[in-house]
């Protein structure tokens, strides 16, 4: 019987741990269904207040998670306002619908 070691290579100095994870990369272009997405994000990742802090309330880490940082930069291009974003969150409805962007000169 053979035993079978993975090697990994050693990690240079500088390179992150993997402890803190990098945002998710926003979508070239903004669609409706990124936009539903993004209404599904930041409603179920939706901060909780915990004895501890303010968590996610999906997943328990420390708020906002990535989920939600994602969820609210995609809802920002879209053209909502943080008022807009934080009455979506209080609604508390995942499947929300989003307007439309009004279209200049439309």
């Amino acid at each position: 019987m053979s035993i079978v070691r993975t090697v990994r290579p050693a990690r240079e100095a500088g390179e992150p741990s993997g402890e803190v994870l990098r945002d998710i990369p926003l979508p070239p272009y903004v669609t409706a269904e990124d936009t539903q997405f993004a209404v599904r994000a930041v409603v179920v990742h939706a901060p909780r207040r915990w004895s501890g802090g303010t968590i996610c309330r999906n997943d328990a880490s420390p708020h906002p998670c990535r989920l939600h940082r994602w969820g609210t930069r995609v809802l920002a291009l879209r053209g909502l306002r943080a008022a807009d974003i934080a009455a979506l969150i209080e609604r508390g409805d995942p499947a929300a619908v989003v307007p439309p962007p009004d279209r200049p000169g439309a």
